[in-house]
Formats: structure tokens, sequence, C-alpha cells
């Protein structure tokens, strides 16, 4: 169900006092990507700013994904929490809203125990919504291990998992052990999607193809054609633009990136504060010779 390029989209504010919600830019965002032929769409994610959304705006933005899309790709709205009953009414709102399916990071500064994790994933997917795990160790301070992927996945609701521990052994240890499940193993960093689909991967959840979506869809569909040497092509070009989405904490460089660009992006909100004067003008250069 989750598989190529699925954008991990930034929300756009308003530059008010509240940097409160543009709604039609998110539209304008979705429709944009749409028309370049990314395969899904993935909004209140971590470059979604999900953290600082109120339960109403977290709503009302999976929301309006899911009626700008109108079934033409899949909607994988995030809904995590590390309150497990938080991500109870994020995930069940979602359903309601007619999401296809909800990303759920791992629960994030409780660090539980192995049992507290079965439990509160379970406890999601017995909603009876798909339910893509979400393995960050950067953002969460906890490793998801192979094997706790592989017997969660036994579950028929848990269908996949975003990988960005950034260990291409430990991803290639969690395809080879859902072999036999209906799950995907998706990538969560734009540098490794090539990498993850030469290893059987599925896709990424992208933060570059809020920028250059054409190009990363371009790599996949070479990659799936058996074109290996023009998706390695399509990969070195886009790894300046990746890393540069990196050059500060995630989503503040593609936020500025998709503001420059002449899309609907704004401020981002606070404890984020906005690109500084010399990283802006070193994104500007990679943003021109990127073409």
């Amino acid at each position: 169900m989750f598989e190529g390029i699925l954008p991990a989209i930034i929300t756009p504010f308003y530059r008010d006092s509240r940097a409160s919600l543009d709604i039609e830019g998110l539209q304008s965002n979705i429709e944009s990507l749409l028309q370049r032929g990314v395969h899904g769409i993935v909004p209140c994610g971590s470059t979604g700013e999900s953290a600082t959304l109120t339960f109403e705006e977290h709503e009302q933005v999976i929301g309006k994904a899911v009626e700008v899309v109108d079934g033409r790709v899949p909607v994988l709205a995030g809904t995590g929490s590390n309150n497990t009953e938080e991500a109870v009414r994020l995930t069940r709102s979602a359903k309601d809203a007619g999401a296809d399916g909800a990303l759920i990071i791992s629960p994030y500064y409780n660090k539980p125990n192995r049992s507290g994790l079965i439990k509160h994933f379970t406890k999601l997917a017995d909603l009876d919504i798909p339910i893509v795990l979400y393995n960050v160790p950067g953002r969460t301070g906890q490793n998801l291990q192979p094997d706790l992927v592989a017997e969660l996945a036994r579950h028929p609701n848990i269908v996949g998992i975003k990988e960005a521990s950034g260990d291409i052994t430990q991803i290639s240890r969690i395809i080879e052990e859902t072999r036999d499940e209906e799950f995907s193993v998706i990538s969560g960093d734009d540098a490794m999607t090539l990498p993850v689909l030469a290893v059987g991967g599925a896709g990424v959840i992208s933060v570059a193809a809020n920028v250059d979506p054409g190009r990363m869809v371009g790599m996949y569909e070479a990659f799936r054609a058996g074109d290996l040497a023009r998706a390695q092509v399509l990969h070195y070009e886009l790894a300046p633009l990746m890393r540069a989405m990196f050059i500060d904490t995630n989503p503040i460089p593609v936020k500025k990136a998709v503001e420059l660009l002449g899309m609907a992006a704004g401020p981002v909100r606070l404890p984020l504060d906005e690109l500084d004067e010399a990283k802006t003008e070193q994104l500007r250069k990679v943003l021109v010779n990127h073409g």
C-alpha cells in the first residue's frame, strides 16, 4: 500500500503573531506534489511540525490532506505520541477523516520497555487502520530492534516501518525477518533511498521531495524499471539537495527552501527558529546549482 516517493509535507503557516495555519497554502502545496507524480502524502510528521500543532490543527491538516488528495494516492497520517491515549485520539481521528494509514513514531522521552512498546503499537493497530511504525532513534532516544519489528509485523494491521536509524545492516535485517509478512520497509532518510531500495525496501518518506519531487520520483521509477545507471545519476544529482535539507534541524531548511521557491511555507514555530542568514545563502546556492 505504501511505496515509492511519499513526501513528508511541511505545514505552512502565515507570518502573523500566532504563526497560524495556512490551509490554502497547504492545499496548493499538496496539489503541486500530486501533479509531479508522488506516490503518497504524509501530513503531520516531524517535517510537518506535528509537535507544535494543537489537536484541532492536527485534525484539520489531515482532513484537508485527505480532501485534496481525493483518493489519487494514499494518505499516511502522522498520529504518534509518547502518550498512548493521545496517539489513540489522533489515530482514530485520522481513520474517521479517511486517511489510508497512520504513521506512528516510537514513544519519545519515556523510553518504554519492550512489553510497553508492544502494547502501545498493538493498541493502535487494534483501531483497525493500517499502521506504519516510525523508528528514528536520533529523535526518540530508543532504537526499534529488528526482532521487535518482526514480532510487531505479525499483527495484520501493522503493515510497514519508516526506518530512519541510518543503519543499512539493521534495515536489511528487518527486511530479511519480515519477508513472510505483508510488510514494507520504507527509508526515512533521503540519502538512503537508493541503498534501501537495493536491499528490498519499498521507497522513502521524503523531506527532499518537498523541493524536487520530480527527480525523486524519477530515481525511484528508474530503479523499479531496472535502470540502475539512471537511478544512480539521479541519486548523485539529488545528493547536494538532500544534504542541504539537514544543514539545520529538520524542517527548518526545507521550509526555507520551499519558501524560496515561491510556495507556501512561512515560519517554523518555536522552539524551532528560522534559518540564519549564512545558512540561507548556503541553501540558496544549492537551489540555484540544483536548477
